[in-house]
Protein backbone atom coordinates (compact mmCIF):
# COMPACT_ATOMS: atom_id res chain seq x y z
CA UNK A 1 0.00 0.00 0.00
CA UNK A 2 3.04 2.18 0.72
CA UNK A 3 4.00 2.10 -2.62
CA UNK A 4 0.66 3.02 -4.28
CA UNK A 5 0.63 5.74 -1.54
CA UNK A 6 4.10 7.08 -3.25
CA UNK A 7 3.14 6.60 -6.71
CA UNK A 8 -0.27 9.21 -6.35
CA UNK A 9 2.09 10.96 -4.75
CA UNK A 10 4.54 11.36 -7.20
CA UNK A 11 1.98 11.58 -10.02
CA UNK A 12 -0.10 14.59 -8.34
CA UNK A 13 3.45 16.64 -8.32
CA UNK A 14 4.26 15.89 -11.67
CA UNK A 15 1.10 17.28 -12.80
CA UNK A 16 1.50 20.24 -10.43
CA UNK A 17 4.76 21.10 -12.17
CA UNK A 18 2.33 21.28 -15.73
CA UNK A 19 0.30 23.50 -13.86
CA UNK A 20 2.57 25.33 -12.40
CA UNK A 21 4.64 26.19 -16.10
CA UNK A 22 1.17 26.88 -17.23
CA UNK A 23 0.83 29.61 -14.97
CA UNK A 24 4.23 30.73 -15.64
CA UNK A 25 3.28 30.50 -19.45
CA UNK A 26 -0.11 32.57 -18.87
CA UNK A 27 2.15 34.96 -17.02
CA UNK A 28 4.36 35.98 -19.64
CA UNK A 29 2.14 35.55 -22.14
CA UNK A 30 -0.10 38.11 -20.74
CA UNK A 31 3.34 40.76 -19.80
CA UNK A 32 4.00 40.70 -23.55
CA UNK A 33 0.39 40.95 -24.28
CA UNK A 34 0.56 44.04 -22.70
CA UNK A 35 3.92 45.55 -23.47
CA UNK A 36 3.24 44.64 -26.98
CA UNK A 37 -0.20 45.92 -26.75
CA UNK A 38 1.40 49.54 -25.72
CA UNK A 39 3.46 49.16 -28.64
CA UNK A 40 0.30 49.04 -30.83
CA UNK A 41 1.10 45.10 -31.67
CA UNK A 42 -0.88 43.21 -29.34
CA UNK A 43 -0.97 39.15 -29.08
CA UNK A 44 -3.55 38.41 -31.25
CA UNK A 45 -5.19 35.19 -29.46
CA UNK A 46 -4.03 36.00 -26.21
CA UNK A 47 -7.48 36.12 -24.26
CA UNK A 48 -8.19 32.69 -25.71
CA UNK A 49 -4.33 30.73 -24.30
CA UNK A 50 -5.00 32.37 -21.15
CA UNK A 51 -8.52 31.02 -21.23
CA UNK A 52 -7.52 27.57 -22.03
CA UNK A 53 -4.08 27.84 -19.93
CA UNK A 54 -6.54 28.40 -16.64
CA UNK A 55 -8.09 25.50 -17.35
CA UNK A 56 -4.94 23.37 -17.12
CA UNK A 57 -3.90 25.34 -14.36
CA UNK A 58 -6.41 24.72 -12.01
CA UNK A 59 -7.52 21.24 -13.00
CA UNK A 60 -3.70 20.23 -13.02
CA UNK A 61 -3.46 21.97 -9.45
CA UNK A 62 -6.16 20.11 -7.98
CA UNK A 63 -4.62 16.55 -6.90
CA UNK A 64 -1.42 17.89 -5.44
CA UNK A 65 -2.89 20.87 -3.72
CA UNK A 66 -5.70 17.80 -2.44
CA UNK A 67 -2.84 15.82 -1.32
CA UNK A 68 -1.31 18.37 0.61
CA UNK A 69 -4.26 19.61 1.75
CA UNK A 70 -4.43 23.03 0.66
CA UNK A 71 -7.81 23.70 0.41
CA UNK A 72 -9.63 25.60 2.75
CA UNK A 73 -11.50 23.52 5.21
CA UNK A 74 -14.09 24.03 7.53
CA UNK A 75 -13.59 21.38 10.78
CA UNK A 76 -14.80 22.90 13.90
CA UNK A 77 -17.14 20.61 14.33
CA UNK A 78 -15.13 17.76 13.10
CA UNK A 79 -13.26 18.59 16.16
CA UNK A 80 -15.76 17.80 18.59
CA UNK A 81 -16.59 14.48 17.73
CA UNK A 82 -14.58 11.41 19.13
CA UNK A 83 -12.18 10.26 16.99
CA UNK A 84 -13.43 7.18 15.25
CA UNK A 85 -16.66 9.28 14.35
CA UNK A 86 -14.62 11.64 12.62
CA UNK A 87 -13.03 9.12 10.83
CA UNK A 88 -16.34 8.26 9.48
CA UNK A 89 -17.41 10.90 8.32
CA UNK A 90 -13.63 11.86 6.71
CA UNK A 91 -14.42 8.75 5.00
CA UNK A 92 -17.91 9.03 3.57
CA UNK A 93 -16.99 12.69 2.41
CA UNK A 94 -14.00 11.38 0.47
CA UNK A 95 -16.22 8.49 -0.85
CA UNK A 96 -18.66 11.28 -2.01
CA UNK A 97 -15.47 13.11 -3.48
CA UNK A 98 -14.48 10.13 -5.10
CA UNK A 99 -17.92 9.64 -6.80
CA UNK A 100 -18.03 13.20 -8.36
CA UNK A 101 -14.61 13.68 -9.71
CA UNK A 102 -15.22 10.18 -11.54
CA UNK A 103 -18.36 11.51 -12.68
CA UNK A 104 -16.69 14.99 -13.70
CA UNK A 105 -13.86 12.85 -15.23
CA UNK A 106 -16.48 10.69 -17.13
CA UNK A 107 -18.01 13.72 -18.38
CA UNK A 108 -15.44 15.83 -19.75
CA UNK A 109 -14.06 12.25 -21.50
CA UNK A 110 -17.34 12.27 -23.13
CA UNK A 111 -17.79 16.41 -23.67
CA UNK A 112 -13.84 16.03 -25.20
CA UNK A 113 -15.30 13.48 -27.31
CA UNK A 114 -18.01 15.80 -28.78
CA UNK A 115 -15.94 18.52 -29.11
CA UNK A 116 -13.63 16.75 -31.05
CA UNK A 117 -16.39 15.47 -33.15
CA UNK A 118 -17.93 19.01 -33.87
CA UNK A 119 -14.45 20.09 -34.15
CA UNK A 120 -15.02 22.99 -31.47
CA UNK A 121 -12.16 25.16 -31.79
CA UNK A 122 -11.04 28.83 -30.35
CA UNK A 123 -12.24 31.74 -32.55
CA UNK A 124 -9.19 33.63 -33.69
CA UNK A 125 -6.50 30.87 -33.48
CA UNK A 126 -8.70 27.86 -33.76
CA UNK A 127 -7.26 25.77 -30.88
CA UNK A 128 -9.22 22.35 -30.53
CA UNK A 129 -10.63 22.43 -27.04
CA UNK A 130 -11.03 18.97 -26.71
CA UNK A 131 -6.97 18.14 -25.51
CA UNK A 132 -8.06 20.58 -22.84
CA UNK A 133 -11.00 18.66 -21.59
CA UNK A 134 -9.83 15.34 -21.61
CA UNK A 135 -6.62 16.72 -19.53
CA UNK A 136 -9.07 18.48 -16.87
CA UNK A 137 -10.95 14.82 -17.53
CA UNK A 138 -7.67 12.73 -15.96
CA UNK A 139 -6.82 15.06 -13.60
CA UNK A 140 -10.35 14.33 -12.06
CA UNK A 141 -9.60 10.52 -11.93
CA UNK A 142 -6.20 11.29 -10.44
CA UNK A 143 -8.13 13.44 -7.97
CA UNK A 144 -10.08 10.63 -7.11
CA UNK A 145 -6.61 8.65 -6.47
CA UNK A 146 -5.56 11.49 -4.18
CA UNK A 147 -9.08 10.59 -2.37
CA UNK A 148 -8.63 7.06 -2.22
CA UNK A 149 -5.06 7.41 -0.95
CA UNK A 150 -7.05 9.82 1.72
CA UNK A 151 -9.08 6.86 2.78
CA UNK A 152 -6.38 4.94 2.99
CA UNK A 153 -4.21 7.03 5.63
CA UNK A 154 -7.36 7.55 7.58
CA UNK A 155 -8.18 3.74 7.84
CA UNK A 156 -4.38 3.81 8.99
CA UNK A 157 -4.65 6.39 11.41
CA UNK A 158 -1.92 8.46 9.55
CA UNK A 159 -4.44 11.52 8.72
CA UNK A 160 -4.26 14.16 11.32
Amino acid sequence: MKRFLTAVSRLSKMINVVAGMALTAMMLLTVADVVLRYLGRPILGCYELVSLGAAVVIGFSLPYTSWVRGHIGVDFLLLELPKWRRGVVLIFTRIMGIALFAVIGAYLIKKGLYMRMTGQVSMTLQVPFYPVAWGVAVCCFIQSLVLVCDIVKIAGGEYE
